[in-house]
């Protein structure tokens, strides 16, 4: 198989060329070559898809696949989409359950409304700009397109940070702020997994869209706290604490607790999707703990979080730790 990924040192596209080069596949990046490295033997094409002529360098390409995470102006999806209609056999693009109108639903499925968007739009909040880059590549490809509705996306290599900050705050030891129930089901996907079944589904040319994401009983917050606190080896005392208590500290959800999505919280529907559809498609997900000792090896080989490519400037992720005693301490 021959493989393109548009960008290809982030993330999700690091991941995916990472699994093409395990499979012996033929894989070719097509990026700025301002971030990241790619593995030995990958072939790298340089270029600014926003830019005039930023696409020249996939003239004359010919690929079985491309793979692509863009989340910038849909336009710029529309544009390397009409470059490569006549040079890849399939499309897959990496969209987000963010998409979703209402994200407090619980259930969402592949047909469940979306947010307004337009293939030829040049800017956009997070949603409109994937559901923008989701339309602009469907009319180009049609059914040669797969839309990959991912959700949360754990795993080595995360430039987000949401399990690498649990991952150090645990390792600080002490009272750790637990955000309850333990219970609470967190949906994720591991980037292997996704990678994965991204190349499996886009080589026996799956089209349309699928929520690509693991099952809403995949895992729990306590489960996955138990894993950070088994791998890192640290003292450290989960302090469960009723959620109404957290929010009305002024804690916030996702950003301060990251992974954590209480229930109530307008966008729990991202974590409670349905994802019936994916895994009649041959998504498999492996396990928590395997997910959080990965992540734990990287992150102590890497040191810290790597800067998002393209995305310097990093929002903030995690609770102050003058915060979570307070909190601790009430």
């Amino acid at each position: 198989m021959r493989l393109l990924v548009l960008g290809g040192t982030g993330f999700v596209g690091g991941a995916t060329v990472t699994e093409g080069v395990r499979r012996g596949w033929s894989v070719t990046v097509f990026n700025r070559g301002l971030h990241g490295v790619v593995p030995p033997g990958v072939h790298r094409l340089r270029g600014d898809r926003t830019a005039p002529d930023g696409l020249a360098a996939l003239a004359g390409g010919d690929w079985d696949l491309v793979v692509d995470t863009w989340d910038g102006a849909p336009r710029a999806a529309r544009d390397a989409a009409r470059v490569l209609a006549h040079s890849v056999g399939h499309y897959v693009y990496v969209s987000s359950g963010s998409v979703y109108r209402d994200p407090s639903a619980h259930g969402l499925d592949e047909d469940s409304p979306v947010v307004d968007a337009d293939a030829d739009s040049v800017d956009g909040d997070y949603p409109q700009l994937k559901a923008g880059a989701e339309r602009a590549v469907r009319e180009v490809f049609g059914d040669r397109a797969l839309i990959a509705r991912a959700g949360l996306i754990l795993g080595p290599g995360e430039d987000v940070g949401r399990l690498p900050w649990w991952l150090r705050r645990v390792e600080r030891g002490g009272d750790v702020l637990a955000p309850g129930p333990a219970g609470l089901s967190v949906q994720y996907v591991d980037v292997r997994d996704l990678a994965g079944w991204m190349l499996d589904a886009g080589a026996r040319r799956l089209g349309g869209t699928v929520n690509a994401v693991g099952r809403r009983e995949q895992t729990t917050m306590g489960e996955l706290l138990d894993a950070c606190v088994a791998v890192t080896g640290a003292d450290a005392l989960l302090r469960w604490t009723d959620p109404a208590r957290i929010v009305a500290a002024g804690v916030q959800p996702w950003s301060d607790l990251p992974i954590w999505m209480p229930t109530g919280h307008p966008y729990r529907g991202l974590l409670e999707q349905d994802v019936t559809r994916a895994h009649a498609a041959g998504l498999t997900c492996r396990p928590v703990a395997e997910t959080v000792a990965d992540t734990w090896q990287w992150l102590r080989e890497v040191g810290a979080v790597p800067p998002r490519a393209g995305r310097p400037h990093r929002s903030s992720i995690g609770l102050d730790p003058t915060r979570e005693a307070a909190v601790l301490a009430a």
